[in-house]
C-alpha cells in the first residue's frame, strides 16, 4: 500500500519524538521497580538483537566481503568493535546506570543537552569541522543550561546527595553517543548497517558475561524476581521501539526534513521529557530545571542555525 511522502515524515516525526521522550520517563520509572542498571541493559540489547541480529545475518550474506562475528554484522571488526562499544553497550550501561541516582527531569535536560555539545566538540576535533559564531552561541547556551542543573546537583553532595552521580552517568553516556555520531561520519555508515553493528557488538560482548556474573552471583539481578509481563514489555520498548523502531523513523524523517529541520523538531524531547516525569512521575520541576530547560532548548536551536548558515555558505 502506497503512503504519501506528505503523511510519512510527520509521523516518522512524531512516533520518534514520542519514543526518545518516553524512554527517559520509563527508563527511570522501571529504575524505581526492582530491576538494575544491568537489566534495562540486557533487555534492551536482547530485545533489539531479535530483530537486528536475523537482519545483520542476511546483510552479511549479500556482501560477505565486509562481514565480521561470525557473519552477523555487515560491518568490518574493527569498525563493528568501535561503533559497537561506545554505541551500543557503554552508552546503555551509563544511561541506565543514571536513572538509579538521578531523576527523570535531570536526565531530560542533560542527556539531549550534552550530547549536541559533545557532538560539535568532537567533530571539530576528528572531522576538522568548523565552528561558526552561532555554534559556539548554542554551546555556550547548552553549557550554562547543563551547569543550572548539574551544577546545583553537584554542590549538594557536599550535603550527602547523590544525584550528581546520575548527573555525571548521563552526560557520559550523551558523550559516548556522540562518539559513536562522529565515527559513524568518519566510516561515513549506513544508518541501518551501523545500527545493526552496534547491537550484534553489544549482544556478543555482554550477554554472556552478564549470565556469567549472574550465575556466580557477582551481580544482583532482576532474573526470577521481576515478573515476565516486565522483562517483556522493556525487551519490546528499550529494544524494539528506542532501538529498531526510532532508529527507522529517525532515518526517515531525516530524509523528509532534511538534518537541520530534524534537529530542531528533536529539541522538543527536553521539555516532553521532562513535563512526562512531572505527570508521570510526580516529579519536581524547581526553577533551576526549568532554567536549564529552557537554555538546553534555545541551545539546541541556535546551534542547529548556525550550522543551517555555515553549510549554505559553502
Amino acid at each position: 500500500m502506497h503512503v504519501p511522502a506528505r503523511v510519512v515524515g510527520p509521523v516518522a516525526a512524531v512516533v520518534t519524538v514520542l519514543i526518545w521522550s518516553s524512554f527517559i520517563v520509563i527508563a527511570r520509572q522501571s529504575a524505581q521497580h526492582g530491576l538494575t542498571a544491568l537489566d534495562m541493559a540486557l533487555a534492551r540489547i536482547v530485545g533489539a538483537s531479535l530483530v537486528l541480529l536475523p537482519l545483520g545475518w542476511w546483510l552479511a550474506r549479500r556482501k560477505p566481503a565486509t562481514a565480521s562475528f561470525g557473519g552477523l554484522s555487515p560491518l568490518p571488526a574493527r569498525t563493528t568493535v568501535l561503533v559497537g562499544f561506545f554505541g551500543g553497550l557503554l552508552y546503555a550501561l551509563l544511561a541506565y546506570a543514571g536513572f538509579f541516582y538521578a531523576p527523570a527531569t535531570h536526565a531530560a535536560v542533560l542527556m539531549p543537552g550534552s550530547l549536541p555539545l559533545w557532538t560539535a566538540l568532537l567533530a571539530a576535533v576528528v572531522l576538522r569541522e568548523h565552528l561558526s559564531p552561532a555554534r559556539l552561541t548554542g554551546l555556550a547556551l547548552l553549557v550554562f543550561g547543563d551547569l543550572m542543573v548539574g551544577g546545583v546537583s553537584l554542590l549538594q553532595a557536599f550535603d550527602g546527595g547523590q544525584v550528581w552521580r546520575g548527573d555525571l552517568l548521563f552526560m557520559t553516556a550523551a558523550c559516548c553517543w556522540a562518539t559513536y555520531s562522529v565515527l559513524a561520519r568518519k566510516f561515513a555508515l549506513d544508518p541501518v548497517r551501523a545500527t545493526v553493528a552496534i547491537t550484534v557488538f553489544a549482544f556478543l560482548a555482554y550477554v554472556p558475561a552478564y549470565l556469567v556474573a549472574v550465575a556466580t552471583g557477582l551481580v544482583n539481578s532482576g532474573l526470577g524476581v521481576a515478573p515476565a509481563r516486565e522483562w517483556i514489555f522493556q525487551g519490546l520498548f528499550q529494544g524494539v521501539g528506542s532501538v529498531v523502531v526510532a532508529g527507522i523513523t529517525f532515518t526517515q524523517m531525516i530524509r523528509h526534513y532534511g538534518p537541520v529541520r530534524s534537529t530542531m523538531i528533536t529539541a522538543l524531547v527536553p521539555a516532553l521529557s521532562a513535563l512526562g516525569a512531572v505527570w508521570l512521575l510526580d516529579e519536581p520541576l524547581h526553577w533551576n530545571l526549568l532554567l536549564g530547560l529552557g537554555l538546553v532548548t534555545l541551545g539546541i536551536v541556535a546551534g542547529v542555525g548556525g550550522w543551517r548558515r555555515g553549510a549554505s555558505g559553502r
